[in-house]
């Protein structure tokens, strides 16, 4: 019987996250999921409640804190963590924060959810991941690598910081048989989708938004065998955007 693999999701309870959950459901992996919200009863896959740890990953005392309680439901090992949590707060009406405009304070939000959180993660559940020989995927961003009309500067650096800690991670994790990607979604259709985004689309060699489900798919690839020479790698999922 093989055996049952295992991942830790932070940022599940939507978009992304929530197509993440059901590929690797249907593929028989066990879900640990982590949000903000507590477990929402409507998630439809099994175990759901009892594989949910409620954590606010904009705060480090608590995601540190978090980590004892993630260990406690591995029970030793960890095939795939998944940094996909992260926010992109906008100004009145909606309007873009760019380097002008962002507070400090804005600063470091963004920044303890959409990088310093990956780390604390992957470091923390470093034993768990070299046990199994498991895999990181960090969910990074079109907006990390070109001045994006809706996405902010905080969350624009904080994207391609993690690109960069992608990299880093690969060449420290490799020698402990953990590989580390990434991938840079475009324009995906989720809730946070801005205003005007049917422009940007216009304008794509694929000319549509991609879905969640295809999105999951490359972390799934990047999780699975399939990817077992790869590290170090940023796929790009945008329908040509990048181009």
């Amino acid at each position: 019987m093989s055996e049952l693999k295992t991942i830790v999701l932070t940022g599940a309870s939507r978009g992304i996250g929530h197509a993440t959950v059901k590929r690797f459901s249907a593929e028989g992996w066990r879900v640990l999921s982590c949000s903000r919200q507590a477990f929402d009863p409507r998630c439809p896959w099994p175990g759901g409640e009892e594989n949910h740890i409620q954590i606010d990953l904009a705060d480090p005392a608590r995601t540190i804190a978090a980590i004892e309680v993630i260990k406690a439901k591995l029970g030793g090992r960890l095939h795939a963590l998944v940094n996909n949590a992260g926010i992109s707060p906008k100004g009145a009406g909606g309007a873009r924060l760019n380097t002008l405009t962002t507070d400090l304070r804005t600063w470091g939000h963004v920044f303890h959810v959409n990088f310093f959180a990956s780390v604390i993660l992957a470091r923390g559940l470093m034993d768990e991941l070299v046990e199994a020989k498991g895999a990181v995927v960090n969910v990074t961003s079109i907006a990390g690598s070109r001045v994006h009309p809706f996405a902010g500067a905080a969350y624009a650096t904080s994207k391609a910081a993690l690109a960069a800690l992608t990299r880093e991670m690969a060449q420290d994790f490799g020698p402990l048989g953990v590989r580390v990607n990434a991938i840079a979604p475009g324009e995906v259709e989720t809730s946070i989708l801005s205003p005007g985004t049917d422009k940007i689309v216009e304008g794509l060699p694929m000319q549509r938004l991609g879905q969640p489900s295809e999105v999951a798919d490359a972390i799934w690839f990047l999780c699975s065998d399939q990817s077992a020479y790869m590290t170090g790698s940023e796929l790009q999922v945008n329908g040509g955007q990048h181009v």
